[in-house]
């Protein structure tokens, strides 16, 4: 049995919320079982009943786990990719295969949400979100503006890690426990501001194509990104393939 690691750095809560998140998806807990009560799991992993609150409260809101008054904790429901999943990362996703970039970090800060990212975050307007900034290059010629936005609560350590060679997506897997399970992409034409022109290396005005793009962990949105491409370089690539059963 996979046991708390009080070694690691990570937050004890979330260390225990990746545990009972496997148990669902590797279905050791099934549908409709009811789960350990609180008292036994604080007994099996040596931890507080505020550690396992919080981390069963978490499945709950994500939709693994379901609250019967006076019945106790049932799973709720596997959440498990069917039909077409994503085979690529973000890199593949947003070039072509076998084309090597840099990253440059521009920013990277705590903010109130504005101009409508709670909404986008589906958090209230009180929450923080971490904002990171990042420059795409390849072969020192800037293709790509990235925006990424996170809920400060999800994963606090993004402010500190190293991010110019890491993906987010492992950081949040790795760090935070937190794996997404599905992303929602907006693509349409758009038109460079002054700043995006002078970063992007292009007359303002130019065309580009700006990428809205929602990462989600079952039903809870994780990150909404902005990426903004240059058009005259480099195709859009994705690719997709049907789960087999």
């Amino acid at each position: 049995m996979e046991l708390i690691d009080r070694e690691d750095h990570q937050k004890l809560y979330l260390q225990l919320y990746a545990i009972l998140k496997k148990k669902i998806e590797n279905d050791e807990w099934v549908i409709g079982s009811k789960i350990p009560t609180e008292e036994e799991l604080c007994r099996v992993f040596n931890v507080s009943r505020a550690t396992v609150r919080t981390a069963v409260l978490e499945l709950v809101r994500q939709g693994y786990l379901r609250r019967q008054q006076g019945r106790g904790t049932f799973v709720y429901r596997n959440i498990v990719s069917e039909g077409l999943t994503m085979l690529v990362n973000f890199r593949e996703m947003l070039f072509e295969e076998d084309l090597s970039f840099s990253t440059v970090v521009l920013a990277r800060t705590v903010v109130m949400p504005v101009e409508g990212l709670e909404t986008k975050l589906d958090i209230s307007g009180d929450k923080h979100v971490i904002t990171i900034k990042r420059l795409r290059l390849i072969d020192n010629d800037p293709v790509l503006l990235q925006e990424s936005f996170i809920p400060y609560h999800v994963c606090p350590l993004l402010l500190e890690e190293e991010i110019e060679h890491q993906s987010l997506f492992d950081l949040l897997e790795k760090k935070c426990g937190i794996k997404i399970t599905k992303v929602k992409i907006y693509a349409e034409i758009t038109s460079l501001t002054a700043d995006e022109a002078r970063l992007i290396r292009l007359p303002e005005g130019s065309p580009a194509i700006l990428l809205n793009q929602y990462f989600y962990s079952g039903d809870t949105t994780i990150m909404y990104t902005r990426s903004v491409k240059r058009t005259d370089r480099f195709k859009f690539f994705m690719e997709l393939e049907r789960k087999v059963a």
